[in-house]
């Protein structure tokens, strides 16, 4: 499977602008079924509002759709669109969800607005990256072990359990692809005599 950014889960941003209201909402979906079913159910809770700007991005088929909802063209689902575009999301949903408030915000204003409403919508739903990741262990003595700190925090090696008995025994995990620059880093380091075991490969995330 290829590595691909997302959002972790479901999460809204408020944002007021010269008494304008926009309500951001985003969530993580993986088909268009679920990106629309999103859309309706958004609509139907806010249906007193005065637009339900959106835009996706879905790894099936590679579809992008926007919409800018009675907004002047361009002022509202493309910076929406942009937003999870420019974060490098997708398999990504974000509905933006404006109660007018008298005064026109003039084309900047819209642009700044809904671009606001977004980012703070994906960055409170939390991205996240998918890729392969390597669980191993590595076991090395008490001296090697503080040669290989700096190569642990290098290569973003998420620790899951520590065993510091004889030798240090450390469980953890990093992304496949930097296995092997990674094992030859510790051998380096340590002269050959920390020791690395692969334990298992999974497709998962990081924060």
């Amino acid at each position: 499977m290829k590595a691909y950014t997302t959002v972790k889960e479901f999460a809204e941003s408020y944002f007021e602008d010269r008494h304008s209201k926009f309500i951001g909402l985003c969530r993580p979906v993986s088909t268009e079924t679920e990106a629309i079913e999103f859309i309706t159910a958004v609509k139907k809770k806010y249906s007193d509002a005065k637009h339900w700007v959106y835009a996706y991005v879905l790894r099936d088929n590679n579809t992008t759709r926007f919409t800018d909802d009675r907004e002047p063209q361009g002022t509202a689902g493309m910076p929406v669109l942009d937003a999870i575009r420019k974060n490098g999301c997708t398999d990504t949903v974000i509905v933006v969800v404006r109660y007018f408030g008298g005064i026109l915000l003039g084309t900047g204003g819209l642009v700044h607005a809904y671009s606001e409403a977004a980012i703070s919508a994906l960055k409170a739903a939390k991205i996240i990256k998918y890729d392969i990741y390597t669980t191993l262990s590595l076991t090395a003595g008490y001296s090697d072990y503080q040669k290989l700190i700096p190569i642990l925090s290098e290569y973003a090696f998420s620790e899951i359990e520590t065993d510091y008995s004889s030798d240090v025994c450390i469980i953890g995990s990093l992304r496949s692809d930097s296995f092997d620059s990674f094992s030859k880093a510790v051998t380096q380091a340590t002269s050959a005599r920390a020791s690395i075991e692969k334990i298992s490969e999974n497709f998962d995330y990081r924060e």
